[in-house]
């Protein structure tokens, strides 16, 4: 039997432990696949090796902090910064990113041609993962944080022309997962309309406060779930050598 798992902190609610549960019953794959919730990753090699585990997939907050605890990092991954698929070779941890094609693959179809302008919200190893996306596609984007940086615009800058520039938002940030499902980015949701495209990484719940406020605005909408199933369906080709 082979060994997979999901590390991050707080990940009870987890999508990937049921989804690849699911998948080895109706493939009939040998295979167990588990949460480890960590409150730190200094010994994540020796848990990984110790649990004799064949891969893992990396979530918050833990997608940038496991980049030094690698042996290698695929191209893409090191070029987006952030890692979120782990492949177990031997002794050696090598890095991946599935996030990146799991979310191009789910927002593609969803793209009208006014999408060329993309907000993200968050800077974390998500925001990375999509940023890196939205260079790919082609669309000029502009990051909102709580500590902004240089070209980047704090929560407080956002109004109503800034949004009508930007027609695509993204959340990258925790914000609305549960138990905590009244929380939201604070943007003005008011001077939205139905040219907007609001994108949640969060799909827990499936309609989360930043998805509902823009759906009183008329906007178009999306949560996470399927970029999860292409970023994982992805990660276990990684592991399988396809």
């Amino acid at each position: 039997m082979r060994n997979f798992g999901l590390i991050g902190k707080n990940i009870a609610y987890s999508f990937s432990k049921n989804y690849f549960e699911q998948k080895f019953a109706v493939e009939n794959i040998d295979a167990n696949y588990q949460n480890f919730d960590l409150d730190q990753i200094d010994d994540i090699k020796k848990i990984i090796l110790n649990q004799k585990l064949n891969g893992v997939n990396i979530t918050i907050p833990y997608k940038e902090k496991i980049l030094a605890h690698l042996d290698s990092i695929d191209e893409e991954a090191f070029k987006i910064g952030a890692v979120n698929t782990v492949k177990v070779v031997g002794q050696k941890l090598l890095g991946y990113n599935t996030d990146c094609l799991g979310f191009m693959k789910s927002l593609f179809p969803l793209l009208e041609k006014q999408h060329q302008n993309a907000l993200v919200l968050g800077t974390g190893g998500a925001a990375k993962a999509v940023t890196h996306a939205l260079n790919s596609l082609g669309i000029d984007y502009k990051s909102v944080s709580r500590q902004p940086k240089e070209y980047q615009f704090s929560y407080e800058e956002i109004n109503e022309e800034i949004l009508h520039d930007h027609p695509l938002i993204i959340n990258c940030t925790p914000l609305g997962t549960a138990p905590n499902i009244d929380d939201a980015p604070p943007i003005p949701y008011q001077y939205l309309n139905q040219q907007h495209l609001l994108y949640d990484l969060v799909y827990n719940p499936p309609l989360t406060t930043f998805l509902a406020n823009g759906k009183k605005q008329g906007c178009k909408l999306s949560n996470g779930h399927k970029m999860l199933e292409y970023q994982a369906e992805q990660a276990w080709k990684i592991w399988n050598n396809h």
